[in-house]
């Protein structure tokens, strides 16, 4: 494994609609091949689940039979050349999706698989194992966490048990592990979902990705790269963005989401911009953008540009009610974003993410 260096960010990574029009023609095509179900066997009919995994609006409606055995595998999509998507549910934890709330993914080598997280309970995390065997016998060689949060790593710990399995995770998951937040979230995860959630352990890393903003740790099996960046605390205690190599696909996890609104609980929003617009300038030509949350993306990667706006119109509302002396509560009830109104999750997330960065806002007025 090796450390490659960084790049210079723009300010905005503007893009030509001139220099992307021949990659797009192209991009139509792959979002054509590839974006299906690959094991339809295992698709219920009641899921609503979208026909492709790019570019789709349609969202999913898991409905886990609670009694379904931990070696029945998942519905999964095939959205590159050996690469595979675990699409989720855009909701809250509840009792029908029994986390799986958010996206996962794998990636068959020539010597072995590579896991893009595990989504959100144990026994959710062995019927990932159980998909994943029930299209290659190669074996599991690589876990890459990409953040704390529960949805992505409450299901690590059975891939953890495999002998000769490496986890990786961003350094931060070890302030999280010690924190109350984990305490809470698995106690309330443990009172509904009980069997569900027998076995947890908290992510513990066989390698914790610390190097500086932007700059990337590589992983190479069989011939294939991979290179695991350290995108800052943006979203959580640390977030990480996997790139593969050979199949121009960018695993952008809670960097951007799609069809639906962003949540910040424990990031801080100022990163989120600074690693938006390198995400827009590294990747913008990329095959692929797979977020933690809603379909895939062919360029120009429209879901990374909303999240921004939606977060810098947050930035401004809350720094204009600091300068202007308007109180917390006036200034969270008072924001509202009629063109977001209506999306997935605007209601559980919007003014909790304005309480967020108004306190950010008056933080920074100390520092």
């Amino acid at each position: 494994m090796s450390v490659t260096g960084t790049l210079n960010i723009s300010k905005h990574a503007l893009l030509s609609v001139a220099v992307l029009l021949p990659s797009l023609l192209s991009l139509s095509a792959w979002a054509q091949q590839y974006g299906q179900i690959a094991n339809p066997g295992y698709a219920p009919d009641d899921w609503g689940l979208p026909g492709t995994a790019i570019n789709s609006d349609q969202v999913p409606s898991v409905k886990i039979d609670p009694k379904a055995p931990d070696d029945k595998p998942l519905p999964v999509y095939k959205i590159a050349k050996d690469t595979y998507m675990l699409l989720g549910s855009i909701s809250t934890l509840n009792e029908n999706n029994r986390g799986w709330n958010g996206n996962a993914g794998f990636i068959v080598t020539s010597e072995g698989v590579v896991v893009i997280d595990t989504l959100g309970t144990p026994k959710l995390g062995r019927r990932v194992i159980s998909t994943i065997r029930s299209l290659t016998d190669k074996p599991i060689r690589y876990l890459i966490v990409t953040h704390n949060h529960p949805d992505h790593s409450y299901g690590a710990e059975p891939f953890a048990s495999i002998e000769g399995v490496t986890v990786i995770a961003h350094k931060g998951s070890i302030q999280y592990n010690l924190s109350e937040t984990l305490d809470v979230s698995v106690q309330y995860r443990r009172e509904l979902l009980p069997e569900d959630m027998q076995g947890f352990k908290p992510v513990v890393a066989d390698s914790y990705i610390d190097v500086e903003p932007f700059i990337s740790y590589r992983i190479e099996l069989g011939d294939d790269v991979f290179e695991v960046y350290n995108t800052g605390r943006h979203h959580s205690h640390g977030d990480l963005v996997v790139h593969q190599l050979k199949q121009d696909v960018v695993w952008i996890s809670d960097l951007a989401f799609n069809q639906r609104t962003t949540f910040l609980g424990d990031g801080h929003s100022q990163q989120i911009i600074i690693a938006q617009d390198w995400l827009l300038e590294k990747f913008s030509t990329a095959n692929l953008m797979v977020p933690g949350h809603g379909s895939a993306q062919t360029a120009p990667f429209p879901m990374v540009a909303k999240t921004r706006e939606y977060v810098q119109r947050l930035r401004d509302a809350m720094a204009k009610a600091v300068d202007e002396g308007v109180d917390m509560y006036d200034a969270v009830q008072g924001v509202e974003f009629s063109d977001w109104n209506g999306t997935y999750l605007y209601e559980e997330n919007h003014r909790a993410n304005a309480n967020f960065i108004y306190r950010e806002m008056e933080q920074a007025l100390f520092e």
